[in-house]
């Protein structure tokens, strides 16, 4: 399989090419480029959380546990927080990914399992989504397609690398057909993913009307239709008034 710095290095160039891409092609504010090239260079090392090898265990935990709690603060502005209660807040996302998630991976997951598949990116996305509050939707999609791109770039790789082409005939390892894909053979492990897959979908729908019981500022309520635009026009992120700058 791919290596930790060939998967790296490739999300990381994948990452530079989406943000540039749509800063020329879709006016997206730099920010939000610069933002979700580093998505997209993390999320190449999201699927070996399931490996027992130390070092990319090791470095995406630690590049998740400090990026998440960076990510919330928009969501913990629009709950009123004060400075104290988000570095609060903060920690604790912290501690429990840097500890809380490494211990579940290492107890619960296989290497090559079903994190290593297609529902898992998409599990991705959504936390993505769900992490990365924004009044503007096409922008939560725009950072939450970078980590799908990411995870779905190692997952790629490694199916690259199951194919030995140095032999006399080009032969298929082991390997082959266990990251790109929708099921495992773990009854267990594919309803475990499933399961997860349709809780995450629920709490993106009902996640503006949570923040709105707890009288946060308002919300884009159209999820469906915003979703539904990002797909016909790629990166919706045009605003109502076409005469006001996203910011």
């Amino acid at each position: 399989m791919a290596d930790f710095k060939t998967h790296i290095s490739t999300s990381t160039m994948l990452g530079i090419g989406y943000g540039i891409g749509a800063y020329f092609l879709w006016d997206v504010p730099a920010q939000h480029c610069i933002v979700a090239a580093g998505l997209c260079s993390v999320a190449g090392m999201l699927p070996d959380l399931d490996s027992n090898s130390g070092v990319p265990v090791r470095e995406t935990l630690c590049f998740i546990s400090v990026l998440i709690p960076a990510l919330m603060i928009p969501r913990f502005r629009a709950l009123g927080m004060t400075p104290e209660s988000m570095v609060l807040a903060s920690f604790v996302i912290y501690v429990a990914m840097r500890f809380g998630v490494g211990a579940i991976f290492k107890k619960y997951t296989k290497h090559r399992g079903m994190w290593h598949s297609i529902p898992a990116a998409a599990i991705a996305g959504l936390v993505t989504f769900i992490v990365s509050l924004s009044p503007e939707m096409g922008i939560r999609l725009f950072k939450s397609w970078a980590v799908v791109m990411g995870f779905l770039c190692h997952l790629v790789l490694d199916e690259i690398w199951s194919v030995d082409l140095y032999g006399k005939k080009i032969r298929l390892k082991k390997s082959f057909g266990t990251a790109l894909k929708f099921f495992s053979k773990s009854a267990w492990g594919n309803f475990s993913t499933y399961t997860k897959l349709a809780i995450l979908i629920l709490i993106v729908i009902s996640d503006p009307h949570v923040m709105t019981f707890f009288n946060a500022q308002p919300l884009n309520l159209e999820i469906t239709e915003g979703a539904t635009e990002w797909v016909g026009d790629l990166i919706p992120i045009v605003p109502e008034d076409p005469d006001v700058q996203m910011r």
